[in-house]
């Protein structure tokens, strides 16, 4: 499959389950609400290391939080519910409670609820004061600019991580514009995050190290270097390979984001430097969530 002289290989991206949950933070105006919503996120590329994955999903205007402030949706994922629970309570005690005007609501309904603010609220040191409103319990905490407002609980659902697809371009700088132009467009889509600095990985891997104690190393069949080192996976005009990683609430979510991302990187086409689109996949060993790329295209 050729598209706009950009060559899709005949290959898949291969994904695993996760747990996700999805959670809304407003503040007195945007500034504050995108603040918090980056320093809850940080630090959150990858499973491998960061105990989860994380992103600001979109923006949300006034007319779409609980409180009618500006607000940020953000997505949290995990390997597992117990670690999600982790993760999210203490990047919401840490970012959120911390953060100047904020509150602090779920942004996902499920069966199966999660502490948001449920044991947030011992930091009132039995001050905070309990409401339910339509059936929902929220938590009103005094800090020192007022009261931190959070609801108790948030929803856990299935997820998929993983889903991924391989820019190759004939310098870095195009790689890197064809890249930023696929997250222009896939930060447009819902339920997904690419959690990746900028959405970008430069340092692809693959499972598995010369050395025991690593589980993943460089994906050297794709890094330019290498080329007369390795079993190389690149022509010999391939000077750059950046990767966009993506996690998404479903696998139809994720196909989504693909189809965008990869349009976004044809359309720049073979004209600016663009050689091939490939993903990174394991055989099938990885993960059950198979993203073949040639079938998203076509």
């Amino acid at each position: 499959m050729i598209i706009n002289g950009v060559t899709i290989d005949e290959t898949f991206a291969e994904a695993f389950p996760m747990k996700a949950t999805r959670a809304i933070i407003t503040a007195q105006n945007a500034k504050w609400a995108m603040i918090a919503a980056q320093t809850m996120t940080g630090f959150a590329t990858s499973v491998i290391a960061c105990g989860c994955e994380a992103g600001i999903e979109r923006v949300l205007s006034p007319d779409e939080t609980p409180d009618g402030r500006a607000g940020v949706s953000v997505l949290i994922f995990a390997m597992g519910g117990k670690g999600l629970a982790k993760q999210l309570e203490t990047r919401a005690g840490q970012c959120v409670l911390t953060a100047p005007t904020t509150a602090l609501f779920a942004g996902i309904d499920s069966d199966i609820k999660i502490p948001l603010g449920k044991n947030l609220r011992y930091f009132g040191d039995g001050f905070q004061i309990a409401k339910k409103i339509s059936g929902k319990r929220y938590w009103r905490i005094p800090v020192m600019d007022g009261e931190f407002l959070t609801e108790a609980t948030t929803g856990q659902v299935n997820a998929v991580g993983g889903g991924n697809f391989l820019v190759l371009a004939r310098s870095q700088p195009q790689a890197l514009a064809a890249c930023e132009a696929a997250i222009e467009a896939m930060r447009k889509m819902p339920n997904v995050i690419m959690p990746f600095p900028g959405g970008v990985v430069r340092s692809g891997s693959k499972v598995g190290s010369k050395y025991k104690t690593l589980n993943a190393s460089t994906n050297d069949a794709f890094c330019p270097t290498l080329k007369g080192a390795t079993k190389t996976d690149l022509s010999p005009n391939i000077e750059s390979v950046m990767e966009i990683v993506i996690d998404g609430l479903t696998k139809e979510d994720i196909d989504n984001a693909m189809r965008v991302g990869i349009q976004a990187v044809c359309d720049l086409g073979a004209a600016e430097g663009i050689e091939r689109i490939s993903a990174g996949n394991y055989g099938g060993k990885l993960g059950p969530f198979h993203f073949h790329l040639q079938e998203i295209m076509a």
